[in-house]
């Protein structure tokens, strides 16, 4: 919207402002509506859980919809990535529902809505990029799909990044930490492969939305992003490795909530529909294993896994140098 008021020449500088507005707007916001936020009831069965108890969340409501207006204010237009938004704005919506019910949702029905948005998703990507696929930073390893095969693989990488960011969120300060590694890691392939500038921006602004909600998720917390924030977190992240063209890239540059998150969903899948027993001594997701088994703190588990991330980033992103 503001480009259509501006000179396009003055691209820098406005991405300069939204970046600042963001961060800004969203810390606001905040402190401001955080008290109006359902409360946390606390996790049975999460290494302490009953430290959350009490504390509001679903704050992704805020910043999601802060995310999403300065999308549309700072960011040309698009048909495409106007659906996208409403995509992360419907994921984060299910979330809040599901934060602010009395009783949670049950699995398969989250799983359910968590399908349709993926599936809507991945029609609109191949609607306006088509099924070519790069496998690393070159065309030269790359090839065009069916688009039957694309598509159901795109939606399992779409539910899986949902459902694995919302796993890993049970520590203090370590879903968001994570989850900007990874936007920023994107952004980096994007830099490096020349993607769209539009892409780019928003993978800007939603990181400094989220870094808006660590200020507050520091441990110790004082709110939650809920379901509301890791859902739409998951959902975005995987819209912005479709759009680099390597979606297999996805695997290295969000490989700690891979490993946190989806061990888990692994486990659980295999025990309850072909009845395999794996992992039997180990407590999923992964960081409440490092915290009853290993001793870790909070803070341990948030600095080492962060770390780890890092090192992967660093790796993934200097290998094309």
């Amino acid at each position: 919207m503001i480009f259509e008021l501006i000179d396009r020449s003055y691209i820098n500088e406005i991405t300069f402002i939204s970046i600042i507005i963001a961060f800004a707007a969203t810390c606001i916001v905040i402190s401001l509506c955080k008290n109006i936020l359902p409360r946390d009831q606390g996790r049975a069965f999460a290494v302490n859980g009953q430290k959350s108890e009490g504390k509001p969340r679903g704050a992704g409501i805020i910043f999601v919809l802060v995310f999403a207006l300065c999308s549309i204010l700072f960011i040309p237009y698009s048909n495409e990535m106007l659906i996208y938004l409403m995509l992360v704005i419907g994921a984060m919506l299910s979330g809040y529902l599901d934060d602010r019910s009395s009783s949670p949702w049950g699995e398969y029905k989250k799983a359910i809505i968590d399908l349709i948005l993926a599936i809507i998703c991945a029609l609109t990507y191949v609607n306006y990029n088509g099924t070519h696929i790069q496998l690393f930073y070159s065309d030269a390893i790359s090839f065009t799909m069916p688009t039957v095969p694309f598509v159901i693989l795109a939606v399992v990488l779409i539910w899986g990044s949902i459902n694995v960011t919302n796993c890993s969120d049970g520590v203090d300060g370590l879903c968001g930490t994570l989850s900007i590694i990874s936007m920023i890691t994107v952004y980096g392939i994007c830099q490096i492969k020349g993607i769209d500038a539009s892409v780019k921006h928003m993978i800007l602004l939603f990181a400094v939305c989220l870094l808006g909600y660590l200020w507050f998720n520091a441990a110790p917390s004082r709110l939650l992003m809920g379901d509301a924030g890791s859902r739409a977190i998951g959902f975005f992240l995987a819209v912005a490795i479709l759009k680099t063209g390597s979606p297999l890239l996805f695997i290295p540059s969000a490989i700690l909530l891979i490993v946190d998150g989806g061990l888990g969903l692994i486990k659980v899948f295999l025990l309850r529909f072909l009845k395999i027993k794996i992992l039997t001594k180990v407590r999923t997701p992964i960081h409440d294993h490092m915290r009853k088994s290993k001793g870790w703190s909070d803070t341990q588990v948030v600095f080492r896994f962060t770390i780890m991330q890092i090192v992967v980033s660093l790796a993934l992103l200097f290998a094309h140098l």
